[in-house]
């Protein structure tokens, strides 16, 4: 029997022969098959027993002809999302699984369920998880899943890591997960045989806790089954077939397995591993690896009976509970990629690599002392799969219509399964999801990336790495990055440009005075035998942002933002998505899908929003109406019959386009949708010496009269022809000029002389996010999603709800109106100097009321601003005399200020600067 600190010894003494290096981490990568099969840490897995495989039987029962859904693989998310959909009333739905369910990587899962995350969306999905295994699964089968409820302890072995804890607590308060900070005298009671001298705390959640694969799993299957769904096991599925319908849309048909084919329209790939090879079978990118992932299982421990499960981040290493013995995993900077995915895996583990595993025994014995000693009763080492962001991927595929995906788990499947199966189940009936999806909607990735293996794999594997690393407001990935740069990008990266990484673009962050900080090749880190880089200037810049108060580079942002509030600043918004549309039915398409009236005369420039059928935010935008020209150019294209040019997030483009896509898809419309994004760039000149400052540049009248507010011209600058727009982002008077892309440079440097004498400075996207929080300004994901109305966010202005014409969402609006509204954004300022970056909870009246969704500093008005939604403790509509009754107090890592709530905008409320009235 060997034990955990023998393991060690050996691994340090006796390293693995040395392999070939090279630049990638194909040295540390895995062809092989699996090999012999090792325990896993259950009482009881679905394997059969030897002999012949379950797949040359045949399936477990005949195919049906038809079905309204077919859900492909049998795992936790595949069980979880069929569950959801028998329960939800789809019938006919069908789950085809190749071997037996659980028998991919679900059966050897780990199985925790830890409750607080730094999101509020994932802390919703855990706790429908947590309802589901816990609770109803039982009251409808009469059957118990396996949920073991042991608690959970986080371990902060220095003061970032537990005011990260802090924070999870504070947003806890507002979701009612009960959690504590606890000191290293109180963990030590709680958990004996832990070492805590060097702790600075813990956070106890004491309802955390285990589930069991194969319990869990049946059970969802057998609840799923009495409301008629059906599965079938041994069913491997060889094909996806596709038709074109009369537009030239490619949408499901049917799928084709060894046994038979399923006519269906609506596919759900929930195959893990091996999601990406189904989504090849139906020509949709699916990004993610596989990676091995392993623990151990110890023999028994005296004394460790009912003690929570651990996670000690800075150590990377998890100490999960399993009756009398513990299993350890963690995340190691070196994991080894599944180079071939086998199609005949199933019920299999690899060997144990233990040079890669060793890091994790050190951690694990430092916390534990007892572990030194103990013995080690099995291995577990299986694929996993994992994703460029360390987040699931979900919804309907952009090339192919009826094609979901739930897959991309990153070892989370089980934890995350119930809340992600029950959206993805309302996302296929209803078209959309519940809750805010949007960080796992595939749709986050722009197209260009979800089929770049260099990107996919740099970012899977920076972000398992970091999957134990503070989470801080302000990190930016080191991987995958110069994938999308613009014509400007070299122009401010020798001017002290900061980047950020957006939807594959490097956008300006923040500017400062030492010199350019590019951003280098990916150096994973030093694992696989790459040299890490040395005196890297970007790196350097970016670990003095970890950090949860403010950060050193607070003053550098602070003056960008009070030179656009005195002077001017030039805004590189190059990464804007900036589209078309035109056609015959470009108004009719138009009229749908805006909440305002953009029918306005060519000219006219309309912030508005998009909706979709639940009357949720899909997106905030500019739309621009066109009239015809006389030659087609990237300013102005050819079209018949009406055309609108839209300027939306960079971040968010691909989601706009494949909503506005879809829209025209089902309702017909005859119009087209353009992408210019590559082609145009796209600065922004903003504050009281803008007007100054363009007059030298442009060969336009830019008065109050000749170019009012929210109105588009195309014009001259420095001999090169753009378009104007009188838009602000940030509250200022300022103007958009949206350029080709080979003018670019010559333009901004046109502007730069012309600003030199009026203080114009450049400034980034953190400038961008203080100046518009200032203003009241809303940024989409942040205080305005998809499961946020318009009227709930403060924007009723933007519909048009006294015009009969008809748009998407309309009805959900009018019926919100009706019955009042049952949450209300709101501002507040806070007058201690405390940074604010969301997530901290809204105490009203002594209750908590909400959480903050959004927050920054303002510079001008010199406080911390924060937006969050609100609602009434008890259950009642929240009007304007609910939010300016309450006295507020903002909750911070468990210490709350006294907050002010505004109605309007604390900065220039009548909104005289926009006019240009200073």
């Amino acid at each position: 029997m060997a034990s955990l600190s023998r393991a060690l010894r050996v691994a340090v003494a006796h390293p693995r022969q040395s392999r070939t290096r090279s630049l990638g981490p194909c040295n540390l990568s895995s062809t092989a098959g699996p090999t012999a099969e090792k325990s896993v840490p259950y009482q009881r897995t679905l394997k059969e027993g030897q002999g012949t495989s379950a797949v040359a039987r045949g399936p477990s029962r005949p195919l049906p002809s038809t079905a309204n859904v077919v859900v492909i693989g049998g795992g936790s998310l595949g069980c979880q999302t069929l569950y959801h959909l028998a329960k939800l009333g789809v019938s006919g739905a069908v789950l085809l699984e190749r071997e037996r369910l659980t028998s991919g990587t679900t059966w050897h899962t780990a199985g925790l369920l830890w409750q607080l995350r730094p999101s509020d969306v994932e802390v919703e999905l855990l706790a429908h998880t947590r309802r589901v295994v816990s609770q109803e699964l039982e009251k409808e089968t009469g059957l118990h899943t396996g949920w073991i409820q042991n608690g959970g302890l986080f371990i902060a072995s220095n003061r970032q890591r537990l005011d990260e804890y802090k924070r999870l607590m504070s947003l806890g308060k507002a979701y009612g997960v009960e959690s504590h900070v606890l000191s290293p005298a109180e963990t030590k009671t709680l958990y004996p045989l832990m070492n805590v001298d060097d702790l600075y705390g813990t956070l106890y959640v004491p309802h955390d806790g285990t589930m069991d694969p194969a319990g869990t799993c049946t059970t969802l299957t057998r609840a799923a089954a009495a409301r008629g769904a059906q599965v079938i096991e041994n069913c491997p599925v060889t094909g996806i077939r596709v038709r074109t319908d009369d537009f030239g849309v490619r949408r499901v048909a049917g799928v084709e397995t060894q046994h038979g084919s399923i006519q269906t329209p609506c596919v759900v790939n929930c195959a893990g591993v091996w999601a990406s090879a189904v989504g090849r079978m139906a020509g949709v990118k699916v990004p993610l690896v596989a990676m091995h992932h392993a623990y151990v299982v110890t023999e028994r421990i005296e004394g460790i009976q009912n003690m929570p499960n651990v996670r000690d981040h800075d150590a990377s290493v998890y100490l999960r509970l399993q009756g009398d013995a513990l299993s350890v995993g963690g995340y190691e900077a070196n994991p080894i990629f599944w180079e071939e995915v086998s199609d005949k895996f199933a019920f299999g583990l690899f060997d144990l690599d233990w040079e890669v595993f060793t890091q994790h025994i050190e951690g694990a014995i430092n916390r534990v002392p007892v572990l030194e000693k103990t013995g080690i009763k099995s291995t577990v080492c299986g694929p996993e799969s994992f994703t460029p962001d360390h987040k699931p991927l979900m919804g309907e595929a952009p090339e192919l219509r009826g094609f979901f995906l739930g897959c991309g788990f990153n070892s989370a499947g089980m934890m995350l399964g119930g809340g992600c199966g029950q959206e993805l189940a309302h996302w296929i009936i209803h078209g959309r999801p519940e809750k805010d999806m949007h960080g796992y909607d595939i749709r986050r990735f722009h197209h260009s990336l979800t089929d770049h293996p260099r990107w996919i794999r740099e970012r899977s594997h920076e972000s398992y790495a970091k999957n134990y690393s503070v989470v801080f407001p302000h990190d930016e990935p080191l991987a995958g990055r110069n994938m999308r740069r613009d014509p400007l990008h070299e122009e401010l990266l020798g001017q002290g440009c900061v980047f950020q990484e957006r939807h594959g673009w490097e956008r300006p962050g923040w500017f400062h005075s030492r010199g350019p900080a590019p951003v280098l090749a990916y150096d994973y880190y030093g694992a696989y035998g790459n040299h890490a880089h040395q005196d890297y200037a970007y790196r350097r810049l970016l670990g003095a942002e970890y950090t949860f108060d403010f950060p050193p580079h607070h003053d550098s942002i602070k003056k960008e933002c009070l030179a656009c509030r005195g002077a001017a600043a030039v805004f590189d918004m190059s990464y804007f998505g900036k589209f078309y549309l035109v056609g015959l039915d470009a108004r009719e398409a138009a009229d749908w899908l805006f909440t305002a009236d953009v029918s306005r005369p060519p000219g006219s420039t309309v912030y508005t929003c998009m909706l979709n059928q639940r009357g949720g935010t899909e997106s905030d935008l500019t739309v621009s109406r066109l009239a015809p020209g006389p030659q087609a150019s990237l300013l102005a294209p050819a079209f018949e019959g009406d055309g609108y040019y839209l300027a939306v997030g960079g971040a968010v483009a691909q989601h706009n386009w494949s909503h506005i896509s879809t829209v025209l898809q089902d309702r017909k419309f005859r119009c087209q949708l353009i992408d210019s994004s590559e082609d145009l760039g796209m600065i922004s000149i903003q504050g009281p010496a803008s007007r100054a400052i363009l007059q030298e540049v442009l060969d336009a009248d830019l008065s109050n009269e000749a170019f009012p507010f929210s109105t588009h011209k195309l014009v001259t600058a420095a001999g090169h022809l753009v378009r104007a727009m009188r838009l602000s982002f940030v509250g200022e008077l300022g103007w958009e000029l949206h350029i080709p892309k080979a003018s670019c440079v010559p333009v901004y440097r046109a502007v730069m002389a012309a600003g030199a004498k009026h203080g114009l400075v450049n400034a980034g996207y953190r400038a961008i996010d203080s100046l518009s929080t200032e203003k009241g300004y809303r940024h989409w994901h942040a205080d305005l999603r998809p499961d946020d109305s318009p009227l709930e966010a403060g924007l009723a202005f933007t519909c048009r709800l006294k015009s009969p014409v008809p748009f998407l969402g309309r009805e959900a609006l009018e019926q919100q109106r009706a019955m009042g509204l049952c949450r209300r954004l709101v501002c507040f300022t806070v007058e201690d100097k405390v940074p604010m970056f969301g997530l901290e909870a809204i105490w009203r009246n002594g209750q908590v009321v909400g959480h903050v969704r959004r927050a920054d500093f303002g510079f001008a008005i010199d406080k911390t601003i924060a937006y969050g939604y609100i609602r009434d403790p008890s259950g009642g509509p929240v009007s304007l005399d609910f939010v300016k009754s309450g006295d507020y107090m903002l909750e911070r890592m468990g210490v709350t200020y006294a907050a002010q709530a505004h109605l309007k905008s604390p900065f220039d409320p009548d909104n005289k600067r926009v006019k240009g009235i200073y």
